[in-house]
Order: structure tokens, then sequence, then C-alpha cells
């Protein structure tokens, strides 16, 4: 496996494999390498003839009252993760070499942005959004490959991706998720064993809110309250935010008519950890039956 540290190296390379007409796989990560990102390198390898994994923690992601510092990318173990993998570039730039002195260009996606996340974490998707348009501007892949645990990000790239023509194709791969339930995440190893306990409560709740949809119920208030009190069965846990949205603008709903999506984010202690799901309700069938009925009889 190739190590790469500079941008300049990184398109050193990528011009010879685009030239012999190699195709690239990318998975962007900020180190801290689990299951999660274990099944993302087993997709994009699968795809693509060489594929190139990132490892930066981005400080213009972070706000001012979350500490940088307590993030450390536990790099060894990383670089071991992507060899078992069969990676063929760990691309690990530094902070320097990713904002050079005089760096002033920001990346927004306003619309995606304002809400959940970016209402909890001002700034932190410009952030993101800009570091994913960097590493993209210097890795040069054919297909990007994320999480679906971080469905909000992952609608903002795509969105990005769309408006500027970026020429990157984007698979979503699912949540990856312990025995209990809890999705993997970096911060799971910031838990306490109690906090362990009551953590997957919010992919309780999600599920629940789900199985309503399921079961008919497209009542977005009464779907928001139940998810609510799932989670409040622990006293020692603080809802952010529990939404039922359309899927594609994050825009919360009042019935949900088709599809939706149920975003959540809960502060145990001093973690914070966000979740989601997909869902689709019968009202569509239902729909669908409807007017083929009325087309019968039109006919």
């Amino acid at each position: 496996m190739k190590i790469i540290r500079t941008p300049r190296s990184m398109a050193a390379w990528n011009e010879r494999l685009h030239r012999e007409g190699v195709t690239i796989g990318f998975v962007p990560t900020m180190g801290a390498l689990h299951d999660g990102h274990r099944s993302l390198i087993r997709a994009a390898r699968l795809r693509c003839d060489a594929l190139v994994v990132s490892i930066f923690v981005n400080p213009t992601q972070f706000i001012p009252t979350e500490d940088l510092s307590t993030y450390p990318p536990p790099i060894a173990h990383d670089r071991a993760l992507c060899r078992e993998e069969g990676v063929d570039v760990c691309f690990e730039p530094t902070v320097r070499g990713m904002y050079p002195e005089g760096f002033q260009t920001t990346v927004t996606v306003p619309a995606l942005a304002r809400r959940w996340e970016g209402e909890a974490r001002p700034h932190h998707f410009a952030g993101v959004a800009t570091v994913v348009t960097k590493l993209f501007g210097m890795v040069q892949p054919h297909l990007a490959l994320f999480g679906q645990k971080d469905y909000q990000q992952v609608a903002l790239v795509r969105q990005l991706v769309n408006d500027l023509n970026l020429g990157v194709a984007i698979q979503v791969r699912p949540t990856v998720r312990e025995r209990n339930g809890l999705a993997m995440s970096s911060r799971n190893v910031y838990l306490s064993p109690d906090e362990r306990l009551i953590a997957p409560l919010l992919s309780q709740a999600l599920r629940v809110g789900r199985q309503m949809i399921v079961s008919g119920m497209n009542d977005v208030a009464a779907i928001e309250r139940i998810m609510r009190q799932t989670i409040e069965q622990a006293p020692t846990i603080h809802v952010e935010y529990l939404a039922v949205c359309d899927p594609d603008s994050l825009e919360p709903l009042s019935v949900v008519e088709a599809r939706a999506v149920l975003l959540g984010a809960v502060r145990i202690g001093s973690i914070r950890l966000i979740d989601n799901l997909l869902v689709k309700c019968r009202v569509e069938r239902v729909a669908l039956r409807v007017d083929r009925g009325m087309k019968t009889l039109a006919d």
C-alpha cells in the first residue's frame, strides 16, 4: 500500500491511472476506522480497479465548542485495516497542505445545510462541502462511497457534485450497526459502560417511528411524540432533534405521503450521537391501488 501525503503527489498518481483507463474508487474518512468504514472499503474494492482511502481530520468542520484535539486518528490501526482490505493508496494530507497560507475559498450548500446538523453545528457543513470538493479535485475518483449514517452529509455531497458537475458517482451504503442496533461511529469508544446500555434507544426510537409509518400512521406529530417518549425512558439522554423529513430536501413533513427519512440526534453525557432510517409508507401503495381502480372505471 502506498502512502501519499501531498496534493501534488496525489495528482501525479491519479493522472497516470487516468491515462491508463484505470477506474479509481475513493472512501474519504477522518480516521479512527471501524467496521462501518471497512464495509465501504470492501464495496469500493469490488467496483474499482484502484482504491484510495483518505485520512484527514478536517479542522474546518469542527465548531468552537468541539475539541479537535480529542479526535486523533489511530494512524497505525487505520493503515493496518487499509492494508488488510487491499487499499492501494492511503492519502494522508496535512492541514497546511489542504489549507495553505492565504486559503480563502469556501463551498456552501445553503438549503440542505440550514437544518438539523447544520443548525446544531453552525459552519460544520461549509467545512464538509469545502474539504470534500478539495479531496475530489485531488484524488479525481470515478466513484466515491459514503455511509448512510451521515444522511444529511450524503445529501449535501450529492447536491454539490450535481451542482458543480464534478463527475464523481456517489454510492451510499447502509449503516453498519453493532449487535444492539447502535450505529457504528468513532464516537462510540468514548461511551462509558452505562452509557452504552442506553445509547441504542436512539435507533430503537427510529425503528418505532418506522413501524408506525409502515403500519399506516402518517401523522408526523404523533410519530415524533412516540419516538421522543421511547428515548426519554432514560432521563440521562438529551434529545437534540427527532424529525420526520422529506428524504431529498430534508424539509420537515407534517404528513407522510410516500417516503420519509427519520432523523435523530441525542447527547449522552459529553457524547453526541446521530442516526437515521429511510421508510416507505402504506399510503403510497393504497394511492396506487386507488389510481388503478379509477383508471379501470374510466376505461
